[in-house]
């Protein structure tokens, strides 16, 4: 496996975790998620990555949308916010990740 493949797998498995994350925190538009991400290389995405991710969660009712006006005179925005279940699936989600980091720590030997 070359070192992209492996860093494309990382970042398919951690990119639901961190949306979730950051919609827990406020509620955010698509784009707007993005321009978060890119700020570290490992997780910049495309539309065409994040829309369907978002699309899914709704589906799986982990969020809810709505659209809201701007005020720079820009179309609206489809906003996105966490549901309770959401809630409950991303603090299961927080369990297990400080599982894998104390597990890895601990194979590192920094435990």
């Amino acid at each position: 496996m070359k070192l992209e493949d492996w860093k494309s797998q990382i970042k398919k498995g951690t990119l639901e975790f961190c949306i979730l994350l950051m919609i827990d925190e406020k509620p955010c538009y698509g784009y707007e998620l993005m321009a978060k991400l890119d700020k570290w290389e490992i997780l910049k995405t495309k539309e065409s990555t994040i829309y369907p991710l978002l699309r899914r969660l709704l589906k799986e009712e982990f969020l809810t949308s709505s659209w809201q006006e701007t005020s720079e005179g820009l179309p609206p925005r489809k906003y996105y916010s966490i549901t309770q279940k959401g809630k409950d699936y991303l603090h299961m989600m927080l369990i297990e990740w400080d599982n894998l980091l104390s597990a890895i720590s601990e194979i590192k030997g920094e435990s």
